[in-house]
């Protein structure tokens, strides 16, 4: 579970990492990120109603907490993350969102640097 202090909260929190932040994106979805401040490190989800019904983007949206999670471990300070699921996201499996949630966001860590 995504603790409350890692998890964005207003519309400008999400404005801000998308648009001044690095961008990456793969079949199931697109990542923003951006460098914070010394804060901890925050995670925001786009899951809009073409991904589906509301059973299938609170699913979409569960796995996408539980990856994100596992970033926030290893980097717990420092960037914000924006995390937009794409309408194929809900038919992905586990691993096959895991591998494009990852690969999306090392991407727009390196384009970061």
């Amino acid at each position: 579970m995504l603790p409350t202090r890692h998890r964005m909260r207003t519309s400008a929190q999400f404005s801000t990492t998308v648009r001044s932040g690095a961008r990456s994106g793969r079949r199931n979805v697109v990542v923003s990120v951006r460098v914070g401040t010394g804060e901890p490190s925050r995670v925001g989800f786009v899951v809009s109603k073409a991904v589906g019904n509301a059973v299938i983007r609170n699913r979409v949206k569960r796995r996408l907490r539980e990856l994100a999670a596992e970033t926030v471990r290893q980097q717990p300070h420092g960037r914000d993350v924006v995390v937009r699921a794409l309408p194929p996201a809900a038919s992905a499996s586990w691993e096959e969102l895991g591998s494009d949630y990852r690969a999306a966001f090392e991407a727009a860590v390196r384009r970061l640097r």
